[in-house]
């Protein structure tokens, strides 16, 4: 099978490169509509662990071969970490053998992006996440390793080679005063390129990298967060009690996340249960300590940071992107829980601050869906309010409190422990958002490679949870000229600031991971350009 596999990566590759322009006029075509189905399902479509499928056009038939390239190619980036993606392929773009390996190995523990009645056990509790087969497992190996691309192909391309791709690429004027860039073999972890690696430098929003690991470790990737009702004894009282979980929503459509409606719902049962029609309403917002204000302040790009908060606060429909908050979103999700108890028949008092004691009886509950999704939701949409949910809840699994403080020192301390080199970084924050935040191209190359460790399953949702160039998040627009479909990455953008970490499958199929940091940029247009003309030339190695 390995011979096989690699007679067939090359042709593989040769095809993704005769089908070039095939693939763009693809992804121009599927692109709007496959983020508009990406906001409107949520966690079931958030894991991108298979390729998309193009709508079939209504005034042409593609031929098999041009849908099967084209499938493939995609499927390069969307499948993050398969460096060794050969065919054959099923209709909705997923390889045979992937599928078959997750068949056979029946096994229990990983990932479950699912909603239905399986997802929970006889007692209501979240059941244990299926696995699906990995997606870094070759065609045709045994165990969970990323390949290197066939014997000769990795040999052949030299770091003076590396050097002088990039070096003028990065030379850029476009790309500031400052700048930073590593590139590395996932497969050996074997450096490739290096300039100011161990520069430590403002990396925005690509802080969200670290977050995802921290708390994955910290955490696991099964790990859900829970929403709770309680009723105080001998009282009316009913508290609503936050439990950290940024993904709750109040809408109809909860689109596989916890539901505030689900919750009222069902502690209206309860309570009609014990003949109970009207109540004092309370909510417990103590898991967190210290301020709940970003140093930024008031800002569309993150609400107060609360453990009982709605939709993010958000003053709109909108699922993602900036928007102006709520100035208090746990009183903001109180009165909202409120309505919907008067909708199912119980009155209720102004809801007030209180805290539950440890005598309170639990109604009801609602939970996340796995870590893993809520991670993989962060890192597609750069969404400022997960990371410091996840940075608190972090820290509360380490031991310290549940603020801005604690939280980066809650993250500082998980990288340290995974051996990852910290010379040089400082977090303030989660997300990214704080100017004072210091990483370097080292550590976030680093921090790549150890998600694509066949002995951390758990931290695969790094991966997967990476935009899509030319497809999803906040590379959906980008790289209408380049890499579609084959780069992944984090991105970030403050003022002066630019960066991008991700993944890239070069023409042979190796995965590399790169991490470019550029700082005092005056058009952020222009730089952006820059650092995704340099990630599509890796491409092209």
């Amino acid at each position: 099978m390995r011979k096989i596999a690699g007679a067939v990566r090359p042709r593989l590759a040769r095809l993704a490169t005769a089908m070039k322009p095939q693939v763009a006029r693809l992804r121009r075509a599927v692109g709007p509509q496959l983020a508009r189905v990406m906001r409107a399902t949520g966690p079931r479509l958030a894991t991108l662990v298979r390729s998309p499928r193009p709508p079939r056009p209504r005034s042409r038939t593609l031929r098999t071969w041009q849908y099967t390239a084209g499938a493939a190619t995609a499927g390069l980036a969307l499948a993050a970490g398969v460096v060794t993606a050969t065919g054959p392929w099923d209709a909705d773009g997923q390889r045979t053998a992937e599928r078959d390996r997750a068949a056979a190995l029946e096994r229990t523990g990983g990932t479950d992006h699912g909603s239905g009645a399986g997802s929970v056990t006889a007692d209501g509790e979240p059941s244990p996440a299926p696995s699906a087969g990995s997606v870094l497992t070759g065609l045709g190996g045994g165990t969970n390793t990323v390949k290197s691309a066939p014997a000769g192909k990795s040999a052949g391309i030299s770091g003076t080679a590396v050097r002088d791709l990039l070096g003028p690429l990065l030379d850029s004027s476009a790309l500031g005063s400052t700048r930073a860039a590593v590139v590395v073999d996932v497969a050996t972890g074997s450096r490739l390129y290096g300039s100011g690696a161990d520069t430590a430098l403002t990396p925005a929003s690509t802080t969200k990298i670290a977050t995802a690991v921290a708390a994955l470790s910290a955490l696991g990737a099964d790990h859900r967060l829970t929403t709770r009702v309680a009723l105080e004894p001998g009282t009316r009282e009913v508290v609503l009690v936050g439990g950290g979980d940024p993904t709750l929503t109040a809408r109809k459509d909860a689109a596989g996340w916890a539901s505030l409606r689900t919750l009222a719902t069902e502690t209206a049962k309860s309570l009609t249960a014990r003949g109970i029609k009207q109540v004092t309403l309370s909510y417990d917002t103590t898991l967190y300590s210290g301020p709940d204000l970003h140093s930024i302040g008031v800002n569309d790009n993150l609400a107060r940071v609360s453990p009982l908060t709605a939709d993010e606060g958000r003053t709109n429909d909108s699922v993602e992107g900036p928007v102006a908050r709520v100035s208090d979103p746990a009183a903001d999700a109180a009165r909202k829980f409120a309505g919907f108890l008067a909708d199912a028949g119980i009155k209720t008092s102004s809801p007030g601050t209180s805290k539950a004691s440890r005598r309170a009886e639990t109604l009801a509950t609602v939970s996340s869906p796995p870590l893993s999704s809520i991670v993989e939701r962060m890192l597609t949409n750069s969404d400022n309010d997960i990371a410091e949910a996840l940075a608190r809840q972090t820290a509360l699994a380490s031991g310290k409190l549940a603020s801005f403080d604690g939280g980066a020192a809650a993250i500082d301390a998980q990288l340290t422990e995974l051996g990852l080199p910290m010379t040089g970084a400082s977090f303030h924050d989660g997300s990214g958002l704080n100017r004072d935040d210091r990483l370097t191209a080292n550590l976030l190359t680093a921090l790549l490679v150890k998600a694509a460790d066949a002995d951390r399953p758990g931290l695969r949702a790094v991966l997967t949870g990476l935009p899509v160039a030319g497809f999803t998040g906040t590379l959906t627009s980008r790289y209408t000229d380049g890499a579609a479909g084959v780069v992944r990455a984090k991105t970030g953008t403050l003022t002066g600031v630019n960066t991008l970490a991700g993944t890239v499958v070069d023409k042979d199929g190796r995965l590399l991971a790169f991490a470019f940091l550029t700082s005092n940029t005056t058009s952020p247009t222009e730089a952006q350009k820059a650092l995704d003309e340099t990630a599509t030339a890796l491409a092209g190695l």
